[in-house]
């Protein structure tokens, strides 16, 4: 005797964090992955789970993503997020740092006698200097 799963049971696999489930018949797993097919192409997309549910995309669960199938001469394209780096590469801080520097390249004029400052409370002001 088989005893279906109860509703309030969580099933089995990740949970995404939108709660949207496998679009596979008879699957209550959550949905971890979106298959977009490009027909013009003869190309299946899978890719992570979309931020919104999109009409034309599937929500698949990491064991249906897995097994997936196409037609005979069609090409998939699998992106798999965790051969990817989530933080930068040297390279990319190294751009960055040089694009800040370049963006200031400007030196500021040294005062030859620091500035009178006038307080007040919390306040306090600089007189402009020509």
């Amino acid at each position: 005797m088989t005893t279906s799963p109860r509703s309030h049971e969580l099933p089995q696999g990740r949970p995404s964090a939108s709660g949207r489930r496998c679009t596979r018949p008879s699957c209550a797993a959550h949905a971890t992955h979106t298959l977009t097919y490009i027909y013009s192409d003869s190309t299946a997309v899978l890719g992570p789970l979309s931020t919104f549910v999109e009409p034309h995309s599937y929500d698949l669960c990491a064991d249906h993503s897995e097994r997936l199938k196409v037609p005979q001469g069609w090409t998939v394209i699998k992106h798999k997020p965790e051969t990817q780096s989530l933080e930068p590469s040297p390279e990319d801080v190294l751009a960055i740092a040089e694009a800040v520097r370049q963006s200031v390249n400007f030196e500021l004029p040294k005062p030859s006698t620091p500035p009178e400052i006038g307080r007040r409370g919390h306040l306090r002001s600089i007189p402009h200097q020509e």
